[in-house]
């Protein structure tokens, strides 16, 4: 699948994984220390708050679980299919995530934990964009799956079988791009604590005027409409 993906997958995948590890340090080093770009340890203290949390703890670890799935809807009403075409509405669900963003960043400056719901919905949004592009061969907001994809791709080089250059290059920038947004999103809030989303919000709304300015460009050069 990821061969089929055009050359410029790779620079877009690192800067989505950028701006979920910018959010996701953003939130965890937050009032509520509240990660959001991936769901596996916040359906665990959902678990645990069951046991000894008060109810609101449960209700807050559940909306951040629902408001991802919700991101995630979002993507899949607007970008039907399982492959990437230009002309299909990536720079939207992009316009989507940043205003999501920025939502966020009110709401956490206000002190509400509903800031939490909006960041989420937005990894949800970004998540599900990505998968629907490569066939859930790449996730840019959490980093289990990219993980896993290299070790079984490095076991198999030792079984024999040939090594994908491309694919590993690619989990490689996801890796590199979370990790140096994390950084980033810490060194930000440090400085300007919750404005510091501004800069994942703007990012994407780069991101969605440069696919709608190439997909013109495209357009215009191949005679379409």
């Amino acid at each position: 699948m990821i061969s089929k993906l055009p050359k410029w997958i790779e620079y877009g995948a690192f800067i989505l994984a950028f701006v979920a590890g910018c959010i996701n340090a953003i939130g965890l080093l937050g009032f509520d220390h509240q990660s959001v770009s991936h769901l596996s340890g916040t359906a665990t203290l959902l678990g645990t708050s069951f046991l000894d949390g008060p109810i609101q703890s449960s209700l807050n670890f559940a909306g951040v679980l629902f408001a991802f799935f919700v991101g995630s809807a979002i993507s899949g009403f607007l970008l039907p299919g399982a492959t990437l075409k230009l002309g299909r509405h990536y720079d939207t669900a992009l316009v989507v995530e940043s205003l999501l963003i920025f939502v966020a960043l009110y709401l956490l400056s206000k002190g509400s934990f509903y800031g939490h719901y909006a960041a989420s919905a937005a990894c949800g949004i970004q998540n599900a964009l990505a998968t629907t592009y490569s066939g859930a061969v790449v996730r840019t907001t959490h980093l289990t799956g990219i993980f896993t994809d290299l070790g079984v791709m490095f076991g198999s080089v030792l079984r024999g079988e040939a090594f994908d250059k491309r694919k590993a290059i690619l989990f490689t920038l996801i890796i590199a791009g979370f990790v140096i947004g994390g950084f980033f999103g810490a060194y930000l809030f440090g400085q300007f604590y919750f404005q510091a989303l501004l800069v994942p919000g703007i990012i994407c709304l780069a991101l969605a005027a440069c696919y709608r300015g190439y997909s013109i460009q495209y357009a215009r050069k191949a005679g379409l409409p």
